[in-house]
This record gives structure tokens, C-alpha cells and sequence, in this order.
């Protein structure tokens, strides 16, 4: 075997060199590359290259050493060799010069055998990061980096989720998955809008005005259903002149908004401006087109002026447009009721729970209806229809036990009004319908204790100022005459145009001898209140008026209540009826119906509800007992329910094949 090898004496030597070495065999070859980073050869065995560059061997040849004989010698030395030459790559830079010594050829060969297994630790490293880089795919970069946002169908579904999870008021998970939402896509303002109305639901006013102004600014200010709602929320706080620059602000961002219009309106109908009001709903039919809820609108208005054929007319028209719109149907139901056509009116109502047999507000208004028309049987049993498809709407509870309170047994009442307070226990009206009936069964603590639960939910709403001029009525039979005038003073603040307040408080002085300050009572009412002036010889038509607006309607009725309580509640029993207004719905308020008086009803109530809601009309009693026994909020996540429910199918047996 031939090697070649450098003298001792050359040991600045900088360059790399591969060495060819035939083995015996003249078949084989080994080829190996040298790294001369501080590498001394101890074994003498081995032949050296004495290179040019060397100052004190310039004049010596190379000397080639045969050693045929010394195969033994040659195997011993092999594995020194294989550890000295551990370094594969050649490193261009060497620093320092050696000194030359034999002393020092054994720490020379650790520390070069340490730095080569250092550099091939950090070598394999490097080539293992190198190959999760993709250095030369520029696609799958950007695909990764775009992994960190969900696809879009995932804000759909989140949404949705959100929205189930309010009706069921799990309101925590709710606002958990919107901030979420909002978080990946803050562009969106379906998050902001969803979030806001779930806040403004559990009072948070505060909250949910922060997230319309966050929604307003990360939109950039083009989201119209964000500043329509923030006007809504504006406006039910009584910031009219904020809620008016939000609704012009929705208005700009997009004419064709047309909630936005008739929000406008509804506002300024409130306020007593019904000119400014047909002007804005008359830009909503311009930008927006024929709706019918601007119809609905339209006719609600004629309703009031006392025009009731054109008002017939604009509910035709609105059903017309939709004639699946149950809240059209409803409100001309109760135009009809108004006028006491009760044959007209049930056909309406029939027609309501046709086009929507689910809504709650058709099955509620209907059964009061009937309740009121002294069909106790029919009431009751329209009001369980609907408790049995909205198993989660106090209202209705709360009507029922009105009802039986009435007809039958406080104690049934009792057991009603607290499952309506459990399903949603920031709901005013039933603390205070249960407040009212325990003061007329004698409990005045109890019913002082149930009062002071509906203030502390909310003291700033209709209901509380509604709840006020019911306990003072109670103070005032109790003699406590000075709380009884602080109590209607603090309800007039809240509502200043209560008629049945300020009447009341009227009488209570002058029961009390002082005629004179009944009377300065009675003038201060007519000084302060807004008078709604409506032009009559406004031409009516299509193009002339109002716009829709879902959330609405409730509040758009509660406008016919004021003049028309006036003269229907006489002044002594104002003080009594006054706290069992609120649960039932008054012939004003519900919704709409159509169709003409001379048809006769063709409509099987039974044989409906058994063929398109499924329900045995034998068997409602014992869904309204089930249904007491359903926990109104569970501890359990939505995800774990879910997921049970999901291994129960699971574990479920399947029939054979």
C-alpha cells in the first residue's frame, strides 16, 4: 500500500487533499478525503508528502517508502486512523500556527477529535432544519402561513352556534365563541352585531355600546347593521340625538339599508315627529322598494289616524308582498279587534299561525284573545300550544298563569309565574304579574319583595316605571302615603307620559282633600305630553311611507296605547288594573292579521296542530307537566352535551341487517 505523508517539521499546512490508496487487491479502491486541521500523524507507518510550502525541507524531494511486508502493522494502525480522519467537510479557515512539539501531538489529536465530533453534531443538526425549511417553495409557504385562520364556512357555523346557544340563554358560551369569531375576523360585522344584542339581552348596555363602537371602527364604518344597532341600543337608553346621528350614519353607509329607514322612523314616531317619520319611511320605499313591513308600518299609522279602509288596504298589500309573514297577519288581527270584528279577527289569527305555526307571539296573542272574549277553554288551550313548541318563553307561562289566577287557583298561578321567572330570571314583566297577584291574595311583603326583584334587574326601563306606579299603588292602600308619592314620582321620571301614572297620583290627592294640587297634577300631564299631530290629508299610496323593521313591532304597536288607554280605563280603576297590564298582551299590541269579515273559518285547530306540529292535543297537560320538570339552565357545556349525545347514538343497538 502507498501513502502519502508530510514531515513532521510541515505542520502549517492549509490545504485539503484526497488521497487515492489502492489496497492489495488491485480490484478495490478506498477514497478518503483529509481535513489538515491540526492533524499529526503518530504513526510512523505511514508515508508523508513534504509539500513545497515548507521553509526547512524546500530542497528535499518526496520520498516514496515501500512496505510490502508490514500488512499486520498496516491493520493495527487502521482504526487511528479512522478516528483522526473524522472530519468529512473541509473547512477553508484555519487560525494560529502550531508550535511543533512532541509534548503535545496527544492534546493535539483529542481537542481535533472533540472539534470533529462537535462539527458533525451540528452538521447532522443543520441538515435536518434545512430540510423542514421550505427554502425552495414559496407556495407551501404561503399556504402555511394561512393555516392560522380558519376557512371562512367556520364563521358561519360559529355564528350560528352562538345564536342557538342565546335562545337557550347560555349567554357565557355565547359571548365565548363571538369574541372568537371576532378575534380571526374582525372585518365581519356579523360578530358585533350578534355579541351587541346578546349584551343588550342581559342589560350590559354599557358592553354592548363598546361593541357596536368596536365593530363601527373595525369595519371601517361600511357596516350599516352595525350603526343601526348601535341606534336601537342608543335609543332604548334615551340618547335621541346620539340614535339620530347612528341611523343617519347606517343611511350613508348604505341607502338601501331599509332597517335602518324604519328604525329612523319609528324613532322619530316616538318623539311625536310623524311627518319627519312618513319622510324617512318614504325614502325607504325610494331606496329599498315595496316590503311589507313598510306596508305594516304604513297601516299601523292609518290604523291611528282613524283611516281604517286604507289602513285594510296597506295590510292586503303587505300580505300580498309576503303572505308568509305572520307578523303582518297579526298586526291586522288586531286592527280588527280594535274594532271589535272578532269573526274577522280569528281568521286572521288562523291565518298567522298558518304562516308561521312556531311563532310565539301568533299562539300568544291569539289565546288572550279568546281569553278576553270570554273563550276560557280556547284561550288556555292556545296558550299550551304555544308553551309546547316554546318550551323557553316565559310570556306565555306568565299569560297562563294570569289566566288560571283568574279562573281558577292562585296556587296554579304560583307554580306558573315561578317557572317563568326560572326559564329567564331577568325577565321584568313576570316578577312583576307575580308581585301584582300576591298583593291582591293579601301577601303585601311578598308582593314588596317581588317588586324590589324586577327594579334590580333594570330601574331605567317602561316596565320598571310600570312596576313603580304599581307599588305605589300598593303603598298608597297600605297608608303610606309619602312612599306612594315618591314612587310616582320616580315612575313619571322614567315615563313621562303615562297617562294611568299621572292620573293616579291625581286621585291620591284628592282623595286626601287636596283638590288643588289634583288638579295642578292633572295640568302638569297635559303641559308636558307629546302631542302627535298627523296630518289627515297625507295622500296615501305606495310610494309615500314607511319601512320594515324585524325587532320593531312590538314597540311600533305600544304607540297605539297611549291616547286610546285614555279613554277606555276610568280613573278609579286605574290604581287596580294597572299591575296586571303588563303580562297580557293588550289589544294594541300584538301583531297583524288579514281577511275579509264575511268569510267563514274552515280551520281545524286539532287536526293542524296533530298534522303539521306533531302534537296530540290529548296529551298537552302532560307536556306542560314535563316540561315544569326540564331545568331551565344546565351546568353542563354545550360541547360535553353534544358529545354525550353523540356516544349514546353510538353505544345505541343496531337493528339487523
Amino acid at each position: 500500500m502507498r501513502l502519502f505523508s508530510s514531515s513532521p517539521s510541515s505542520s502549517s499546512l492549509k490545504p485539503n487533499f484526497s488521497l487515492f490508496s489502492p489496497s492489495q487487491n488491485p480490484n478495490q479502491f478506498t477514497f478518503k478525503t483529509v481535513s489538515t486541521i491540526k492533524t499529526l500523524l503518530p504513526s510512523t507507518s505511514l508515508l508523508s508528502l513534504n509539500t513545497p510550502c515548507s521553509s526547512k525541507n524546500s530542497s528535499s524531494s518526496p520520498v516514496l517508502d515501500k512496505e510490502a511486508g508490514q500488512e499486520d502493522s498496516l491493520e493495527a494502525n487502521q482504526d487511528t486512523f479512522k478516528k483522526v480522519l473524522v472530519v468529512r467537510r473541509p473547512v477553508m479557515d484555519v487560525s494560529g500556527e502550531e508550535d511543533g512539539g512532541g509534548s503535545e501531538v496527544d492534546g493535539e489529536i483529542d481537542q481535533g477529535d472533540d472539534d470533529g465530533l462537535k462539527s458533525s453534531a451540528i452538521d447532522a443538526g443543520l441538515e435536518e432544519f434545512a430540510k423542514k425549511i421550505p427554502i425552495f417553495e414559496p407556495e407551501r409557504v404561503e399556504s402555511g402561513g394561512a393555516q392560522g385562520k380558519p376557512l371562512a364556512v367556520n364563521l358561519d357555523l360559529a355564528l350560528y352556534k352562538a345564536r342557538v346557544l342565546a335562545r337557550k340563554y347560555l349567554y357565557e358560551e355565547a359571548e365565548k365563541i363571538l369574541q372568537k369569531c371576532i378575534n380571526f375576523w374582525p372585518e365581519d360585522g356579523r360578530s358585533y352585531v350578534t355579541l351587541g344584542k346578546i349584551l343588550s339581552k342581559q342589560s350590559k348596555k354599557a358592553e354592548a355600546r363598546a361593541v357596536y363602537e368596536r365593530g363601527c371602527q373595525a369595519t371601517q364604518g361600511e357596516n350599516p347593521y352595525v350603526w343601526q344597532c348601535w341606534a336601537v341600543l342608543e335609543s332604548k337608553m334615551g340618547n335621541i340625538r346620539r340614535a339620530r346621528e347612528l341611523f343617519d350614519a347606517a343611511t350613508v353607509a348604505d341607502k338601501r339599508h331599509i332597517a335602518a329607514w324604519h328604525g329612523w322612523a319609528v324613532l322619530e314616531l316616538k318623539q311625536g315627529n310623524v311627518k319627519k317619520a312618513r319622510h324617512l319611511l318614504a325614502k325607504g320605499l325610494k331606496f329599498c322598494g315595496g316590503n311589507e313591513y313598510i306596508y305594516q308600518t304604513l297601516a299601523l299609522l292609518e290604523a291611528k289616524a282613524n283611516r281604517y279602509e286604507q289602513a285594510r288596504y296597506l295590510f292586503r298589500q303587505a300580505t300580498k308582498c309576503n303572505p308568509k309573514s305572520c307578523a303582518s297577519w297579526l298586526a291586522w288581527a288586531q286592527l280588527e279587534v280594535q274594532q271589535e270584528n272578532n269573526r274577522a279577527a280569528r281568521l286572521l289569527f288562523e291565518k298567522a299561525v298558518q304562516a308561521s305555526p312556531k311563532n310565539r307571539f301568533a299562539w300568544h296573542v291569539w289565546g288572550v284573545f279568546e281569553a278576553n272574549i270570554g273563550n276560557i277553554d280556547k284561550g288556555r288551550k292556545l296558550l299550551k300550544i304555544g308553551h309546547a313548541l316554546n318550551p323557553r318563553d316565559p310570556v306565555l307561562l306568565q299569560s297562563l298563569a294570569l289566566l288560571e289566577y283568574k279562573h281558577s287557583t292562585a296556587n296554579l298561578a304560583r307554580v306558573l309565574f315561578r317557572r317563568a321567572s326560572e326559564l329567564d330570571p331577568r325577565h321584568q314583566p313576570v316578577w312583576i304579574a307575580w308581585g301584582w297577584m300576591e298583593w291582591k291574595e293579601g301577601n303585601v311583603s311578598t308582593a314588596r319583595e317581588l317588586y324590589q326583584r324586577a327594579l334590580s334587574i333594570d330601574s331605567t326601563t317602561e316596565s320598571a316605571a310600570r312596576c313603580l306606579q304599581a307599588w305605589g299603588v300598593l303603598e298608597q292602600r297600605a297608608g303610606n302615603l309619602s312612599a306612594a308619592r315618591r314612587l310616582f314620582r320616580s315612575s313619571l321620571n322614567i315615563n313621562s307620559q303615562s297617562y294611568i301614572t299621572w292620573m293616579t297620583w291625581a286621585a291620591l290627592e284628592e282623595d286626601q282633600g287636596n283638590s288643588v294640587r289634583a288638579e295642578e297634577i292633572r295640568n302638569l300631564y297635559f303641559q308636558q305630553r307629546t302631542e302627535v299631530v298627523d296630518d289627515a290629508s297625507w295622500v296615501m299610496g305606495f310610494l309615500d311611507v314607511i319601512d320594515p323593521a324585524l325587532d320593531s313591532i312590538k314597540r311600533l304597536l305600544n304607540l297605539d296605547q297611549g291616547l286610546s288607554d285614555k279613554a277606555r280605563v276610568p280613573l278609579k280603576d286605574a290604581e287596580t288594573n294597572e299591575g296586571a297590564q303588563e303580562p297580557l298582551v293588550s289589544p294594541s299590541s300584538g301583531q297583524n292579521d288579514a281577511i275579509d269579515s264575511g268569510n267563514r273559518s274552515e280551520f281545524d285547530l286539532d287536526a293542524f296542530i296533530t298534522d303539521t306540529l306533531s302534537l296530540d292535543p290529548s296529551k298537552l297537560d302532560i307536556q306542560m307537566q314535563n316540561s315544569g320538570n326540564f331545568a331551565p339552565k344546565s351546568t353542563k357545556s354545550p360541547r360535553r352535551m353534544w358529545r354525550s349525545q353523540k356516544r349514546t347514538a353510538m353505544t345505541l343497538p343496531r337493528p339487523g341487517i
